[in-house]
Parts: structure tokens; sequence; C-alpha cells
């Protein structure tokens, strides 16, 4: 690390500062190895992202780190001050061992060199620093092994650039890494800082008066060089904004665009085929039904494209509304199609539909209703000859509706007038893989998009992550619907618990039930042990081999279930077996059918089960807030009380604990993805740990700071209704332009 502004490791010459310093590689300011070392320990490139990398916390000069707060494996940076110092003699081989016991003044953790007795004479006792590695726990007592360090000064003789480094009441605690202390990014931030003018400012000079927010030289200054805690607020707040607002720039201009495409209103004179479907339902649609329905049918009545989001808790009916929507498209002479993101979901739509449709299903064939069309469902696996009539059914367009897989998306099929297309679950798809389906409706026109999600979504992620599309909620759940009770089994302290839960499977098919048992793996190869879609919060865990699908079906069937139809379904079994399978187990007056299906997490969306009543989820620590909802969501659906088990082997207090906890608590799917939010990084909720970038929102939380997205997005709206192309804001367009060219970016293409 350069040890003076402005100059380079030694030997490389004088540095020149170059006019653009924010885009600069930081190899050209602070020298290869420096530079080197951040991209790798931090995946810091360019000056702005140096710059960017803001303080985690301040330690205050005199004011020392609370030790009680640090956890065993966590990375920390602390404020301590030596208390004692002794060297020993290692026990079993030669050499030493220097321990030095640092304190913040109530309590104390140890920190261990070996072969190092010449730092003895640097950690006097009564001096303070910073003390920067993994924590650990060794008998009872916190410790650090071998870690990295800087002083404090506290005499003229001490290093010059550490007197400029904690000179300040405030000292910035950085997210650092192994090879990258916090100290070090100090040092290197204050290179760069030595040279920075004024950069280009993203925020307009009107938004950022207006609000009183500082300039961005001001705020980068004051975030990484506060004198009070009052510099570090006023930085923070306008650097949140800034985020927070260049976001709301891009999704307004997407939403600016998609008003600007062509698309033909959907507006049937009569809807013969949607009265007569409605006079068949079992059921009385909800309120909340009713309105979502009204609001699509008049943003179908457009002439350019609805970009709607439905989202509402498992069980709340999106189907359906969809499916209206679906055949008032009909009614008016156009096609729908339905994009899911498995085969297993496809068919369960398409068996879903086709039933609650009826005679309505059979458009086209003798003895068919007048007011009929025709359902197709095409996927990757099927038969040549079955594919064949599905694709002519879809290009002449006798199929008013097409349920498919990734398969829609491919060359060869071509849509007779493709109106709206539904996606369901559409995290699941790419952006490319969504824009595909889209484009191929005819004459230029683009159908409708509905696009549903079963996890609800908190109203601050909502306006963050889709910006830029119509938001919908089904919040009540129809007439019917079951409770279900959940209950956490630690099978390590419960081993009589775990055997219950196979007892009570097995009393729930003796009452003529279906049993669900989702475990996080396949098994029974180990060189391809697939996970089927698993997301996982503690990946680095090994997997309790006896939670995998076949292993533990054949266990099962031989032992505890013995005697019962014990079934698998997972994603290495063919289109067919799938297709088998779920025949089975969903048709309870069939011969050969399943009393227990053992499954990965196929089955998690979608797939409708009447008889199904319980749900053990096997190794259930391993799968995050949302998913284990969305599992427990298959089961409680025909009217018979709902049972989940959890069973895991997660110790109290331990935080999958308390997320298992959680969704034992409460069946509101809204109140655990707040939850969720909380517990999970923002990086995360971004898309930013899916794609391997940092992510774009360093200060701002949305499960925390709603005021600042809605003046955001307020503040965004005007700029852009002004002037859509940022022809009039060039360092705005360009912030913006960054941010889609990150990859990270692609969760906000919806469109």
């Amino acid at each position: 690390m350069s040890a003076s502004s402005g100059r380079t490791e030694r030997g490389e010459g004088p540095l020149v500062v170059p006019a653009d310093l924010m885009r600069t590689r930081l190899a050209s300011v602070l020298g290869g190895r420096t530079a080197d070392a951040m991209r790798k320990g931090l995946g810091l490139e360019t000056v702005e992202d140096l710059l960017r990398h803001y303080p985690r916390r301040y330690a205050e000069r005199g004011e020392l780190t609370d030790l009680r707060t640090l956890t065993e494996g966590e990375q920390v940076t602390v404020l301590a001050e030596v208390r004692q110092v002794t060297v020993r003699p290692m026990r079993n081989r030669r050499g030493t061992i220097l321990e030095a016991v640092v304190t913040d003044g109530r309590d104390s953790m140890s920190l261990t060199f070996f072969n190092q007795k010449w730092r003895e004479g640097q950690l006097r006792v009564g001096r303070s620093g910073l003390f920067a590695g993994q924590v650990s726990v060794f008998r009872g007592q916190l410790q650090l092994t071998h870690p990295e360090f800087e002083l404090l000064p506290d005499g003229v003789d001490d290093d010059p650039l550490a007197v400029l480094a904690f000179a300040g009441a405030l000292i910035p605690i950085y997210p650092a890494s192994k090879a990258v202390t916090s100290w070090q990014v100090h040092k290197a931030v204050d290179v760069v800082l030595d040279q920075l003018a004024d950069p280009p400012d993203p925020i307009p000079e009107d938004v950022r008066t207006g609000r009183d927010l500082l300039p961005l030289a001001d705020a980068i200054r004051g975030v990484h060089r506060p004198t009070t805690r009052e510099d570090v607020r006023s930085a923070v707040d306008r650097l949140r904004f800034e985020e927070a607002f260049t976001l709301q720039v891009l999704l307004a201009q997407r939403r600016a665009e998609v008003m600007a495409l062509p698309a033909t209103r959907r507006v049937p004179a009569t809807s013969p085929l949607l009265e007569a479907f409605d006079a068949r339902l079992p059921f009385t649609l909800t309120e909340g039904q009713r309105d979502v329905a009204g609001v699509i049918e008049e943003d179908m009545g457009r002439d350019y494209p609805m970009h709607r989001l439905l989202q509402g808790d498992v069980g709340s009916g999106k189907t359906v509304v969809a499916l209206r929507a679906m055949l008032r498209v009909v009614d008016a002479g156009g096609q729908a199609a339905l994009l899911a993101p498995t085969e297993v979901l496809a068919g369960q739509h398409y068996r879903s539909i086709t039933a609650l449709l009826g005679p309505l299903a059979d458009g086209g064939r003798l003895g068919s209703d007048d007011n009929s069309t025709r359902v197709a469902l095409l996927t990757g696996s099927q038969r040549t000859a079955q594919r064949r009539r599905e694709l002519l059914d879809i290009v002449s367009g006798d199929a008013g509706i097409v349920v498919g897989t990734h398969a829609l998306i491919q060359e060869n099929v071509d849509f007779h007038d493709l109106a709206l297309v539904v996606v369901d679950e559409q995290h699941r798809f790419g952006v490319e893989q969504r824009a595909a389906l889209s484009a191929k409706s005819r004459d230029g026109s683009r159908p409708h998009v509905l696009v549903m999600t079963a996890t609800p979504i908190p109203r601050t992620v909502a306006m963050t992550v889709f910006g830029d599309v119509d938001v919908s909620t089904l919040s009540e759940l129809p007439a019917g619907r079951a409770p279900i009770v959940t209950h956490v089994v630690v099978a390590r302290e419960q081993p009589a618990h775990v055997a219950r839960v196979w007892q009570r499977v097995r009393e729930e098919v003796d009452a003529g039930h279906r049993v669900f048992v989702v475990c996080p793996r396949i098994g029974g190869d180990a060189a391809d042990d697939a996970t089927d879609g698993l997301v996982s919060d503690d990946a680095a865990e090994p997997v309790n081999p006896s939670a995998a699908v076949i292993p533990l079906a054949q266990s099962l069937a031989e032992g505890e279930l013995a005697g019962l139809r014990v079934g698998v379904l997972h994603g290495r079994l063919s289109g067919d077996e799938k297709d088998d399978v779920m025949r089975r187990f969903s048709d309870t007056s069939i011969a050969d059918g399943i009393d227990v299906m053992v499954a990965t997490t196929v089955i998690e969306v979608g797939v409708d089960v009447p008889q199904a009543t319980t749900m053990v989820i096997m190794d259930a620590d391993r799968f995050g807030i949302s998913q284990l909802h969305q599992l427990r969501g298959r089961v409680g659906r025909g009217g018979l009380p709902g049972l989940c088990l959890l069973v895991t082997d997660a110790e109290t207090g331990s935080p999958a604990r308390e997320r298992l906890d959680a969704v034992a608590s409460t069946t509101d799917g809204f109140a655990l993805s707040a939850l969720d939010l909380d517990l999970r990084r923002e990086g995360d909720v971004l898309g930013s740990s899916q794609s391997g970038r940092r992510s774009s929102l360093r200060l701002l939380e949305v499960s925390r700071h709603e005021d600042v997205i809605i003046d955001a997005r307020a503040a965004a709206v005007a700029v852009i209704g002004a002037d859509p192309d940022l022809v009039a804001h060039p360092v705005l367009a360009a912030a913006v332009a960054d941010l889609v060219r990150d990859e990270q970016s692609e969760f906000l293409e919806k469109a």
C-alpha cells in the first residue's frame, strides 16, 4: 500500500491524475499491487468503486468497540485497548505463543500470535488500536488468531501515515476482507480524495437543492472524512437519495417506453365464453378478485400494452383471475399464452384450466359448446406427434389458450394472434425468455402482459424492484381454504418426535388423505446430486444424507411407512414420468395411486392436490422463509385442515431456527415476506447474490427507507415526464446506463 498521497508503490514512477478520476482504474491512481488487492479482496476496480465503498460504521476516539456484540465466525474490525501481553513456549513443539488481551473497558478478547515474540514491543499495555480478523472461540474466550492491526498514535515518533489516518475524531470502519483491512481501504481512499475535484453530479441541481442535499463531492468527503456525526448524516442522506433516484429514473424510463409501444385493444362487444365460464364456477369470486379483474379489463382496453404484476398469497385465487382475463381475450378474437417455469407446473395448470372449463375446453370437437375454445399444452418432453398437433392448433388459432414451459419460446412456435401473455412465477424466467414470447405477436403490436407471483412482495420492494409495472394484490383467501398448523420438529433434541412424524403420516393416509415429504436434494447419484432449484441460506453446511429424495423414499417404504404407496418426484424424471406420478398422487380413485410423495421443490408452486393435508419438510433450515411458505401452501387446499412439519437439526437461538420459528408462528405471507426482507441482505432482494456482482444499493434499505423511495420516485417521474431521453441530463443518463449495463440489474428487465 502506498505510504504517501499521490504516489504508487516504490519503483512504479509518478502518477498521472486523469481528467475523469471517478471512472479511472485504480491501478492508475494507487499502483498495480494495491489495485490488484482491492480487486481480488473487495471487487473494487475503479476510483468510483472505491469511493462508493462506504464505511460500515465509525469508531469514535475514546469510544471502544462493544466486544459483546461479536459472534463466532464473523470477520470484524474492532477498536480496543491492550490490557495484558504474555509470551510462553509451545507445549508440543518449538516456538512461542504471544497472547495479547484487549478490552473495551468491560469485556475482553485475546489476540494470538505464533512465533512472533517481537510483537511484544508493539503491543504495549495501554495502547489502543484497530484489530481485524475472524472471530473464533477458544475455551470460552473470544479470540482473533494472527489478526492484522493498526495502533493509534500515542507519540511523535509514530508512523506519520497513521497520524494522518486517525487524526479525526471519527475513525471510519470499512467492509473488509481477509486480504484487505479496513485501514488499508482508508489509506487508499485518502490517496484518491486528495486528487478529487468536483465529480459530475447525477442529481439535477433543482432536484438536489429542492431537498437541501449536498453536492456529490461534499457528500463523498463527508462520508469518508467526517468531523462530526452530523457530517455523516448529511452525506448519507444525499448518497442514499441518489441510489433511490437513479433506480427510479430507470424504472420511470422503462414505464414510459412500454406506454409508447403499440398494442391492440382487447375489448369484446360481448363475452359469451367468459359468461359461460362464470356460470359454471363452483364458488363465488372474492371482492378482491372482482376488483382486480376490472382493473385488468381496463388495462387491456388501452392502445398500449398492459404490464401488470398480480401478487397474492398462497391460495388467493390468482389463477382464476388470470384465466378470466385469458377468456376475455379469446372472446375478443385473440389468443392467450400461460408460461410456467417447470413441466410439473405447466401440466398442473393445463389440468386445472381444462377441469375448470369442462366442456368449454372442447372447442371445434363434435358436440362441443358453441362458445367453447381449445386448450393446448406445449412442453419440451412431448412426443413428436403430440407436439405437431399442438403446434397446428396454436398457429391456426383453434387453441385460444396455450399453456407451456420454455418450449413456447422456441422459434418454430407461431401464434395466430397472441394477445395476452401470462407469466407464472415470473422471477424464474430470464429477460430474453420473457421478451421472446412477447415478440410472437403479429403486425408489430405487442401483447398485454400479466405476471404473477405467489411470493408476497412488501410495498417498498414493489416500488423499488417493480416500479415500472402496475401492481395488483389479492389479500383475501377464497372461502373453503382450511387453516394450516405448522410445528418445528428438532430431530437432534427430540428423536421421539421424528418417529411421531411418520406415525402421523400413516394416520393421514389411513384417513384417505395424501402427504408430501420434501427434501433439499435428489440423492442416489453422487456425481449429479441436483437440488431442483433449492434456495438455501446456509449453502456451506453439508446436507443431511438421509434428507434426499431417493434414499429417504426407499428407507420409508421399507421401514416407517412400509405398506404405504410411496412415490418420488424430482427434476431427473422425464415429462411423462412426472405426469404419471402427479396423476397417481392426485387421483384417489385409481388402484396404483400414490399415498406419500417424496419430492424436491418441483412441487413448490402451483401444484394443487385437494386431498393433500400434510407437508413434511426435511432439513427445513436449508430453505428460506418464502420458500417454506410456498411449500406449506401445497396442503389444506381442499377444505381439509392442513399440517406442516418442519424437521431440522438447527439449534435453539440460531438464525436458521429463528426462521423456522417465524414460519411456524404465522400463515400470513405478507408478514413473512416483510420478515424475510429484514433478515436478508439488500443485494439478495435485488438479485446480486445470483449474479455474483456487488449491489448498486449500498445505503438504501428497502425495508426501512420507504419515505426516501417515495420521494425519489416522485422526482424521477417529474424528470422523465419533462425529458424522457435525459437529453438535458447527460450525467444522470450515464448513471442510468451504468445501472443497465451492470449484470445485477437484469431483474429490472421485465418488458
